[in-house]
């Protein structure tokens, strides 16, 4: 016998309804504590219980009767939802073999049988992000088949993939933005199981896994929440849609779902951390925050699970979301710095349109990469007021700041989903990719942006109702019509070619050194072996970092280290033009001494004497004791 439990506090009565082929079967349902008669664990009222005799389904047993498929027939004072025929789907469901609107299915986490148990997770080390979406990583679109290129990750120098959110959605392809069974993996993508095998081959080969988690909004298609109970608070709707419920009555039990949620990421799957998709759209005046919450529970597991590690992608440019809990913080370990991207792109690309007109010039670059911020109290012309505040760099590392030059949102939200890689050539690539990789920050890729893919990477959706994907289509268009772009220019989301499009062209990661793709793929290699190498660049302390600049000439010199542990300088030109070493020394304060070369970008033909050519990187090591 095992035991099913549902909250729904606001219900006169709940049933069960287990899922057969010759008919389905209802059984009432018990507001009461678990038979068992343990304690409630701190659950509040209004959770029904029932035992059941149908098995969970396994990765290693099965039975004749098969695992339970079951849903919830939901009576309350406002009617009934969910019939003996389409029961509601379990809130905490595990598996939709029949997608979000079909019954859920038992499953089984602990009968997974790991193989890996040496694994020990290297944390923000320093190391480098992966992140990429399974349905367009491969042709296959699946975990098994992203397995087979573990390998090759592996080589290039990565420590971390990060997947875009994996649970249920309704359709076949999406995001992954629009999920709406949190507990659950996507079936096209190999359901539960698959998930399990994926991180534990990831681990095999040397590689820790982040999984990408929502949890300030729902999709639009399947949320049966609040036919539950008061999941969502509609009168405080953000961007995506209604709020959760964090702070309002009987809100206990929808932040332990939350939590819940998040647990069980770190623990039935083992994955290494969590990225925490938009922190600022969580609506919380609780005296603790649901992210400090969220942080003191993951740190509870460090003795049964080993190190774990969260990760917020916030807008503030507020350090409070990564300074130490005993300092008032919220004691995440990093947070996404977008900052950094738009100063990159600002400079490497000369776009100034919308959030990037504050970033033109090295200046910017500059300031972004000594307070890790650019607006931290100071005036953004895009939000029209004042913006962010410092970075306590005592108390906060850079390594704490995830950093890209390309992301999903950064290439998946412009009009085309455009690239880099068609507008730039592989010297500006490069310079890109340097000034990513070579950062005092984590540094994370997109996938196929190491191989400068010439795939774009479009905003795509499958949503079967015909409405909503109307709706999705035409408030697609209408966007970019406000900006001036023709709506013919716009890819239809809910064309399936506009997902097929997007899916990576492998055949460009096999191709030789002389051409751009593998000029490109090369360069990323080396530049991750730099860094993995050399203990300077991935120092943890802010007083490590230095910069000096040149606003008229366009470069940019990084210097890592300190007195007692050396010193490495990295002159990034970014102009066409070549730039004099002996003037970019002098005027940094570094002329004499002796000069041991690092690495040089491949247009300066693995060796400078005299200058740097344009669009360059040059990496020095140059010892405190002989400056």
């Amino acid at each position: 016998m095992s035991i099913v439990s549902v909250w729904a506090p606001h219900a006169r009565s709940v049933k069960l309804v287990k899922v057969h082929e010759e008919g389905n079967e209802a059984l009432e349902m018990t507001r009461a504590p678990e038979p068992s008669g343990r304690e409630l664990d701190q659950r509040g009222d209004g959770w029904w219980f029932v035992e059941v005799d149908a098995p969970s389904s396994t990765s290693s047993t099965s039975s004749e009767a098969g695992p339970l498929r079951y849903g919830f027939i939901v009576e309350s004072v406002a009617g009934t939802a969910g019939t003996l025929e389409t029961p509601l789907p379990d809130p905490r469901s595990r598996r939709q073999p029949l997608g979000v609107h079909g019954p859920s299915e038992r499953w089984d986490a602990k009968a997974f049988r790991w193989t890996n148990c040496e694994w020990r997770n290297p944390g923000l080390s320093g190391g480098a992000i992966y992140e990429l979406h399974l349905g367009t990583f491969t042709p296959e679109g699946t975990l098994d088949a992203a397995i087979e290129k573990l390998p090759y990750l592996k080589d290039l120098g990565i420590t971390f993939i990060e997947l875009l959110p994996v649970n249920s959605f309704n359709g076949t392809h999406n995001w992954g933005y629009d999920g709406v069974s949190w507990f659950a993996v996507h079936e096209q993508y190999g359901g539960p199981e698959a998930y399990q095998r994926f991180v534990d081959a990831a681990h095999h080969a040397g590689l820790g896994v982040i999984q990408d988690v929502v949890y300030n909004h729902l999709g639009p298609s399947g949320n049966y929440l609040p036919q539950f109970g008061p999941y969502l608070k509609p009168s405080e709707a953000n961007t995506w849609g209604d709020s959760l419920n964090l702070d309002g009555p009987e809100s206990d039990e929808v932040r332990r779902y939350i939590i819940d949620n998040a647990l069980m990421w770190l623990t039935d799957f083992r994955v290494d951390g969590l990225r925490l998709d938009a922190v600022h759209a969580l609506k919380d005046e609780r005296a603790m925050h649901i992210l400090e919450e969220i942080a003191l529970r993951v740190d509870h597991l460090e003795d049964r699970y080993g190190h774990k590690f969260l990760i917020a992608e916030s807008d503030l440019n507020n350090d409070r979301l990564i300074r130490p809990s005993e300092l008032g913080g919220f004691g995440l370990d990093g947070q996404w710095d977008d900052d950094y991207h738009h100063a990159i792109h600002a400079n490497i690309t000369g776009e100034l349109d919308g959030y990037y007109g504050d970033f033109g010039g090295v200046g910017a670059l500059a300031k972004t990469i000594t307070d890790g911020f650019f607006h931290n109290s100071s005036w953004s012309s895009f939000r029209v007021r004042h913006h962010g505040r410092p970075i306590d760099k005592k108390n906060v590392s850079p390594l704490q700041l995830v950093v890209c030059i390309q992301d999903h949102d950064q290439i998946g939200n412009r009009a085309a989903g455009d690239r880099w890689s068609p507008a730039l050539g592989p010297d500006q690539l490069i310079l890109g990719a340097a000034l990513n990789i070579l950062s005092p920050f984590t540094p994370m890729l997109f996938m196929g942006e190491e191989f400068a893919a010439s795939t774009p990477w479009q905003f795509f959706t499958s949503h079967p109702e015909t409405d909503l994907g109307e709706a999705v289509r035409s408030g697609r268009f209408a966007e970019f019509e406000r900006m001036g772009w023709d709506r013919a220019k716009v890819p239809d989301p809910q064309d399936e070619t506009t997902f097929r499009n997007s899916v990576l062209r492998w055949e460009e990661a096999n191709e030789s050194s002389d051409t751009a793709h593998g000029t490109v793929l090369a360069t990323y290699r080396e530049l991750l072996s730099l860094r993995s190498t050399t203990p300077q660049l991935t120092d943890p302390s802010f007083a490590s970092v230095a910069v000096d600049f040149s606003e008229e000439d366009q470069w940019l010199l990084l210097t890592r280290g300190t007195s007692s542990s050396g010193r490495v300088h990295i002159l990034f030109n970014l102009s066409a033009q070549p730039q004099d070493l002996t003037r970019v020394r002098e005027a940094a304060g570094l002329s004499g001494g002796v000069v041991l070369q690092l690495w040089t970008s491949p247009n300066c033909g693995g060796e400078v004497s005299g200058t740097a050519p344009g669009f360059s990187v040059v990496a020095w090591e140059q010892f405190a004791s002989i400056e």
